[in-house]
């Protein structure tokens, strides 16, 4: 069974993110980038799976420019067998165009499953995996706590607002992560290094014939506003009385 796993290379989860100075999106020069965390769960659960035995190749997709091999070979590092980068530095990449393209690697190297993270961290989209499952026709699982994999098909156990639902999904399907999964594992340096040696194939957005055409215009980027500072009262009465007024202008 062959598991494909889709990252992306994001703002680091601990940098304080900036606007940048003619709002057109946000700072990435000389900040600090690394693996989206819930692609990171997403690659811990398909080595979890390799080593339970009911996987026999990993491969690591990501999308986008050329720096995101340093991404690739972070998910190597993990575990995963082989590496495929679709370079692409001239476009802005948006979810559907990133749902085609994938739908294009499917197509190429036939998976049994598609795991990738619920959303991503920079614009919080939470559309590929869903896109990408209509685009193919397979079932999905999306937000999914839990993953038990059989031979022809998987289990999926999913938080709900009741709750817990789970679902059993023929393969292939696809299957998107949430945070509650699993925890993903320190990468040790030996296999930072062995991971250098695996086979990282650079495709171009171009060779796929895909039509990755933006279609949405970002016309302004902006920090939320400043939250204002609170104020003390000293009695119940004031209190009450300072709601009633602040609710009249409202």
């Amino acid at each position: 069974m062959k598991i494909l796993v889709a990252v992306k290379r994001a703002v680091d989860y601990n940098v304080k993110v900036r606007v940048k100075a003619d709002y057109s999106g946000v700072e990435t020069a000389n900040v600090k980038m690394s693996m989206n965390p819930f692609d990171e769960i997403a690659v811990e659960e398909a080595i979890r799976l390799q080593e339970a035995g009911k996987v026999r190749e990993i491969v690591a997709v990501s999308i986008g420019v050329s720096a995101c091999q340093e991404t690739l070979r972070t998910a190597l590092a993990m575990g995963a067998d082989r590496g495929i980068l679709v370079e692409e530095n001239e476009i802005e990449l948006q979810p559907l165009a990133v749902a085609k393209i994938l739908k294009s690697i499917v197509e190429r190297e036939q998976p049994n499953l598609v795991i990738l993270g619920k959303q991503s961290i920079d614009d919080d989209a939470n559309q590929t995996g869903q896109m990408l499952a209509a685009l193919l026709s397979w079932p999905q699982g999306t937000f999914a706590s839990k993953v038990e994999l059989g031979d022809y098909s998987v289990n999926v156990t999913r938080e709900i607002d009741g709750g817990l639902e789970t679902l059993t999904l023929n393969l292939p399907a696809v299957i998107t992560t949430d945070l509650r999964l699993n925890e993903p594992r320190f990468v040790k340096l030996p296999n930072i290094m062995k991971a250098k040696k695996k086979v990282l194939e650079i495709l171009k957005s171009t060779d796929l014939g895909v039509d990755i055409t933006p279609r949405l215009m970002t016309l302004k980027v902006q920090e939320p506003p400043k939250r204002q500072a609170g104020i003390k009262v000293d009695t119940v009465a004031a209190l009450v009385d300072k709601l009633h007024r602040e609710a009249q202008v409202i």
